[in-house]
């Protein structure tokens, strides 16, 4: 006999997420062959370009229709000065709701943890946990031992900050870095404290697979941090030394980004779909 759980969410019922303009960037693959679509989801302060600078166009050329979403707040979508990781997180599955087929999320950095948190709302085909920044007293004290001058301010209420050498690597030519960086954005005040301090993620719904991968040079997330964080979902990180936090704009953004691909053309859940 089976039985059903049901999660009660009344004080999420009683105050809705308010609306807000969503930009959603995307490519598509030439030829459709029903594969399931992907949706990337940027970290605090970067937009849904970080994705369409490399990532959406070379997943669509491999034949997976490709999306990236702007958090409210970031890119081209909406403002949102007072928004919460519920709202980020809203934001997410009201995109993948509105996709022809069952997704597949792709959180990168906070992005990660926001996926996660979309993960108990929304019966993802898969996830893809890129270089995750999963929250957290662990988080806080990581990042003010790595970068005390970046993070204190976000403490305050003020920007989270990372350096041109936490995002990228050296093989990243300095002018690309400066554009990059030039793009940056920063979160919700709240967002950034439940970021640091906030709760962990509910289970995901229907458990469905979750690579994590990310770099053990990265100078944001510890190596140990992937380690963890693969753990909790069964596995073991996939690694690609050398590269910065922003993989999927670093010198090599095709190495990972082609593993993701790769994992997924081998169905890692054929039952599901």
């Amino acid at each position: 006999m089976t039985q059903q759980v049901r999660i009660m969410r009344g004080w999420e019922w009683a105050r809705p997420v308010r609306p807000v303009r969503r930009e959603v960037l995307g490519a598509t693959p030439e030829v459709e062959e029903g594969r399931p679509p992907l949706l990337f989801v940027p970290g605090f302060g970067h937009g849904a370009w970080a994705f369409a600078e490399h990532w959406l166009g070379h997943a669509a050329g491999r034949g997976f229709p490709a999306y990236a979403v702007s958090l409210r707040g970031h890119g081209g979508s909406g403002p949102a000065p007072d928004a919460t990781l519920r709202a980020y997180a809203h934001d997410v599955v009201q995109v993948a709701a509105g996709l022809p087929r069952q997704a597949v999320l792709v959180g990168h950095g906070a992005g990660a943890l926001v996926v996660a948190h979309a993960l108990a709302r929304y019966p993802a085909r898969a996830a893809v946990l890129v270089a995750p920044v999963l929250g957290g007293w662990g988080t806080a004290l990581t990042a003010l031992r790595r970068n005390p001058l970046g993070t204190l301010p976000a403490l305050a209420g003020g920007r989270l900050r990372l350096s041109r050498s936490q995002l990228f690597s050296r093989e990243l030519p300095e002018a690309d870095a400066r554009r990059h960086a030039a793009r940056l954005g920063r979160a919700a005040r709240r967002a950034q404290w439940q970021l640091l301090l906030g709760r962990e993620p509910e289970p995901a719904v229907g458990e469905p697979p979750v690579l994590v991968l990310g770099s053990p040079d990265d100078r944001v997330v510890p190596a140990a941090a992937l380690t963890r964080a693969a753990r909790r979902y069964g596995s073991a990180p996939l690694l690609f030394p050398g590269m910065g936090h922003d993989l999927m704009l670093d010198a090599r953004w095709r190495e990972p980004v082609d593993a993701i691909l790769d994992w997924l053309e081998k169905d890692p859940d054929p039952g599901r779909g």
